[in-house]
């Protein structure tokens, strides 16, 4: 799955593209909007970009955004109910730009927030920036989970262990699976060219998760605490680059 120069060319352009849609989405977040307006929005922009929403229709799911209120861990279908004041919300986004695939997620608050909640979306931000700095040709899947994993345990949170990062470039999930947990100097080696979806899922109190037997898309951390995601897609290099910087 190594991508030439060409093709992360390609995926830089696309990131640039992903960045900005998504970077509008999130300003766009506030108390009574819907995450399903915030849905139309994102594929709205899309449409206007050129570009193809990467999750609608993907193993038959209905929207453009995955987008997580709360409690709700991934893959949350955007609905009706609209967003309060001092909530969280993960947002998750993915496009198809002439012919390579980007992913990415940001988890930001609704208006004002708790200074709990502000910690915990700060320290999965930062468990994510930690991870990337590992993507590094000769390291390997486990130091990027390491860090992540050392990260939000420090603070006494908790990575979701069912869901995990991925390769991405000639399609939306390529090998290798990249978990937020692990060790260092385990797993798949990684090399120069190789494209990433670092992904730090993260639930402030247990791992456990449930999921959705209505939808079977929705997750929810099992004791209701809350979640984050932040994620971006990365090119393994000596200094690793992030193509979808908001």
């Amino acid at each position: 799955m190594r991508k030439d120069e060409e093709k992360i060319k390609k995926m830089r352009e696309g990131g640039r593209i992903a960045a900005s849609i998504l970077r509008k989405v999130l300003v766009s977040v506030k108390p009574g909007v819907t995450t399903q307006e915030l849905d139309k929005y994102a594929e709205d922009l899309c449409h206007k970009e050129g570009v193809l929403p990467a999750f609608k229709g993907y193993q038959d799911f209905p929207a453009t955004l995955c987008v997580g209120p709360n409690d709700t861990v991934v893959h949350g279908i955007p609905g009706t109910t609209g967003l309060k004041e001092g909530d969280i919300v993960s947002i998750d986004f993915g496009i198809k730009y002439e012919g390579v695939y980007l992913d990415m997620a940001r988890t930001v608050g609704v208006g004002k927030i708790s200074s709990n909640a502000e910690k915990f979306i700060e320290t999965v931000g930062k468990a994510l920036e930690n991870a990337i700095e590992e993507a590094k040709p000769g390291n390997t899947v486990g130091d990027i989970g390491y860090e992540i994993q050392s990260t939000v345990e420090e603070q006494g949170y908790s990575v979701v262990r069912e869901m995990v990062g991925h390769g991405v470039g000639y399609k939306l999930h390529e090998e290798p699976m990249i978990p937020g947990y692990g060790n260092p100097g385990e797993g798949e080696a990684l090399y120069e060219g190789q494209t990433l979806a670092i992904e730090a899922i993260v639930n402030q109190g247990s791992y456990e998760i449930t999921i959705s037997r209505k939808d079977g898309w929705t997750t929810k951390t099992k004791d209701g605490k809350l979640s984050a995601l932040f994620e971006n897609t990365v090119v393994v290099l000596e200094k690793p680059e992030i193509l979808t910087p908001v």
